[in-house]
């Protein structure tokens, strides 16, 4: 029972001087970094501060740049696709169609034609004005988001001038769209 006792205060006594031991070695090397950044003319902390800066520098422009790559997209987007008999386009629509109006508003020198198109189903009369009115509101929001009027024109082709040929659903879908042609 003794030499239990001896055992576990001799492992107890380890256990200790191998803590006191991990202690000093780190804080001999916190000590030997602060005097490394001092000699170095620049506390830790001013080194943590630049570091701190240069990440927060490193983090704007990776924004910056992937913001260049969203509008680059977006803007390339120029055509807006209807669905069957609706004037009013599509909610996914939406990002894209800022970005043009916040490109339109920064450029006031540019200009670009709206030009709305419809399927070939119904009286060319009526797929003219729809035409019309999907251009309409495209031109609408790009207004309401900070184009000006004077930069925008529309035009309504109605069936006239089809993106596919034929009778399947995939061709009526292809010709009901509101294109965006810069001028």
């Amino acid at each position: 029972m003794k030499l239990s006792q001896l055992a576990k205060s001799a492992l107890l006594i380890l256990t200790l001087i191998g803590v006191i031991a991990c202690s000093s070695t780190s804080e001999e090397s916190d000590a030997g970094a602060a005097e490394a950044a001092t000699q170095g003319g620049e506390s830790g902390v001013d080194a943590t501060t630049r570091r701190t800066q240069e990440l927060a520098e490193e983090a704007r422009a990776r924004a910056a740049a992937a913001e260049e790559r969203m509008t680059r997209s977006a803007l390339a987007t120029t055509v807006f696709y209807f669905d069957f008999d609706v004037a009013e386009f599509r909610g996914a629509d939406r990002d894209v169609l800022t970005y043009h109006a916040r490109d339109l508003a920064a450029n006031s020198n540019k200009s670009i034609r709206l030009e709305g198109h419809a399927d070939e189903r119904g009286t060319r009369e009526y797929n003219l004005a729809l035409g019309e009115r999907r251009a309409t509101a495209i031109l609408n929001y790009l207004i309401v988001n900070g184009a000006a009027r004077s930069q925008i024109e529309t035009v309504s082709y109605g069936e006239e001038r089809p993106a596919q040929r034929g009778e399947s659903d995939q061709a009526y879908q292809q010709n009901r769209r509101v294109e965006i042609i810069s001028q």
